[in-house]
């Protein structure tokens, strides 16, 4: 079979496409033709091996795992003697989390793992596409803060594969939404249902007096003490994105303020917990709750151009990489 195989930290050239041995299901395992998979700000940071503290969990001096890809969709094709909860051809949706694997067009994985079956109404492209960023914007939501009817909840970069799904979250939990995008993306935001919509290219939200009671920044972009003076009293700012400043502050200033900064790795958290919200975007997809934005899907042979397009900070929701199915 194909896979991509990365042996060492740096740009998409560094992602080699090659021919490997097929997996074998164990007992506790099913054998899983991947249709798609997704390529997400989070791939390219594990392949440039950043920030390097995170190389503790990926590997210090190059990938422990070879073969990049965190989430995926398919059809199981074979199952071990002890898998009693998926049979073949069932179409399931998965994460992999840091034990990678995606980007091939087999994968083996325990019946236990972060797997569900895929909705009947959404193609393999949407299911993956959305699993990375609304398991993100979930988790941050309900572990982090409690977004509720009523509260006034900004979203920074609301057009990437997360914004778009915390936008449409946070309406789903009853919140006033303002999105932060460029100009080309206003008209997307605001059909996911952001009640207003900011142009960052013309600075509206530092122009902006509004106070909200969160400020989740899903690209990184912002400061948290710039921030402060948009946030309410008792306002929570909420980043994905951990860096020494964002670490420094999150010690040193947040403890001592009523306005709050919070950082989560989402993907390491317990795995009920990570179960949980997956099972809960399984079920909003299937009740058309939750729409997946896709912006670009490239097949497997053009990996280096899909993860450079990814690298431009330009993407319109979702970048997908299909194995051709």
């Amino acid at each position: 079979m194909k896979a991509v195989i990365a042996n060492k930290y740096g740009g998409p050239e560094v992602l080699q496409i090659k021919e490997v041995e097929k997996p074998t299901p164990k007992q506790d395992e099913v054998l899983i033709k991947i249709h798609a998979t997704s390529i997400t700000a989070a791939s390219t940071f594990m392949r440039l091996g950043t920030p390097y503290f995170g190389r503790l969990f990926i590997g210090l001096t190059k990938p422990k795992v070879k073969t990049p890809g965190t989430d995926l969709s398919g059809t199981i094709e074979a199952v071990g003697s002890e898998v009693t909860n998926f049979k073949v051809g069932d179409r399931v949706m998965a994460e992999t989390g840091l034990n990678c694997g995606a980007y091939a067009e087999y994968i083996c994985l325990p019946f236990h793992a972060l797997m569900v079956h895929q909705p009947e109404n959404v193609r393999p492209e949407e299911a993956t596409g959305i699993l990375d960023g609304a398991c993100t914007a979930l988790a941050f939501f309900t572990d982090q803060v409690k977004v509720k009817k009523g509260q006034k909840v900004l979203i920074n970069g609301a057009s990437g594969s997360i914004g778009t799904a915390a936008v449409q979250l946070a309406k789903h939990f009853g919140a006033e939404v303002t999105g932060v995008c460029s100009t080309i993306n206003k008209a997307l935001v605001k059909d996911l249902g952001a009640d207003k919509v900011l142009d960052y290219s013309k600075n509206e939200l530092d122009q902006s007096s509004e106070k909200f009671d969160v400020i989740f920044d899903t690209v990184g972009k912002l400061s948290y003490c710039d921030s402060r003076k948009h946030l309410s009293k008792r306002g929570v700012f909420l980043t994905p994105v951990l860096t020494f400043s964002t670490l420094l502050k999150m010690m040193i200033v947040s403890p001592f303020s009523k306005k709050k900064l919070k950082f989560a790795a989402t993907g390491m958290r317990k795995e009920e917990q990570r179960m949980r919200d997956l099972i809960q975007i399984r079920d909003m997809l299937a009740s058309n709750k939750l729409t997946t934005i896709i912006d670009r899907v490239y097949p497997l042979d053009q990996i280096q151009d899909a993860h450079a397009y990814v690298d431009t900070g330009r993407k319109r929701g979702n970048v997908i990489l299909s194995m051709g199915a």
